[in-house]
């Protein structure tokens, strides 16, 4: 978990080289009860990550994250307001450091259509295969944390 100071610098755009972005940690239990972590393909690269975006003016990082994840990979379900944790990275060939203030979603609902449907695939990953394919190592550190939370 990360404390109150951190989560305020990071729904604060940041000018200069960093920029605060939201992510949502999408979740479900398949049949068997077994955690299945949402990624999305990116549209750069075709790793596999979480759906992140930038948090508009005055919008709060969970509004972000809810709203990124029905965007990019069509889903919908219960956001936690409190930040889950964060990770970094930078973008290729860029300077610019991207933050992600990464936000629980117990998925509910998964939409036929969404914004990102054509540009962007989406996959169910048991949690530890989610481990392995994940792109960001700060993700990979997140994931694995999940192991001791009762979701």
């Amino acid at each position: 978990m990360l404390n109150e100071n951190a989560h305020t610098e990071l729904t604060e755009t940041i000018s200069g080289r960093d920029v605060a972005q939201a992510g949502a940690l999408c979740y479900r239990r398949n049949e068997n009860g077994g955690l299945e972590i949402l990624f999305v393909g990116s549209r750069r690269n075709g790793r596999w990550g979480i759906p992140k975006g930038h948090v508009e003016g005055g919008e709060a990082s969970s509004a972000a994250a809810l709203r990124e994840a029905f965007e990019e990979a069509g889903v919908a379900g219960v956001v936690d307001k409190t930040v889950f944790g964060t990770f970094s990275y930078r973008r290729t060939r860029v300077t610019t450091s991207i933050n992600v203030a990464v936000h629980l979603l117990k998925v509910s609902r998964i939409a036929d259509k969404f914004p990102g449907k054509v540009v962007r695939k989406t996959r169910w990953f048991p949690l530890e295969t989610a481990l392995r394919e994940a792109a960001q190592p700060g993700l990979r550190m997140l994931l694995s944390s999940l192991r001791s939370f009762n979701l």
